[in-house]
């Protein structure tokens, strides 16, 4: 199974941008997915988690600016990023996880960069 990623690049602070991750292959109805961030020198954090069930919760630092939802039909989940600072230039990752048989399954994209700079 793979993640692939797509909407980063560079956007002036105060733009929006709008992620986009699609796993290819076939995983249980009941799963997570999320989307993590990594800034030069900082450890990566989470950014937004949406269940299966469309249950989300964001970061502290996003929260009121970043939407996370997804579409279960074809796989994808989605992060809309408004009202972008400086401070959300990094690495984005999208996550996937769930449990297949009783075991623990997790799955990283390879990343997307973004960077918010005039």
């Amino acid at each position: 199974l793979q993640l692939v990623e797509s909407g980063g690049g560079l956007v002036q602070p105060g733009g929006s941008l709008r992620l986009s991750c699609a796993h290819s292959g076939t995983i249980t109805s009941m799963n997570v997915m999320a989307w993590h961030r990594q800034a030069p020198e900082k450890a990566r954090e989470m950014v937004a988690v949406i269940t299966s069930s469309d249950t989300a919760n964001y970061g502290e630092s996003v929260r009121g600016r970043f939407t996370i939802s997804r579409d279960n039909a074809n796989g994808t989940v989605y992060l809309i990023m408004n009202n972008l600072k400086p401070e959300d230039t990094g690495v984005y990752y999208c996550n996937l996880r769930y449990y297949n048989n009783g075991q623990y399954v997790e799955h990283w994209g390879q990343g997307t960069q973004v960077t918010v700079s005039s």
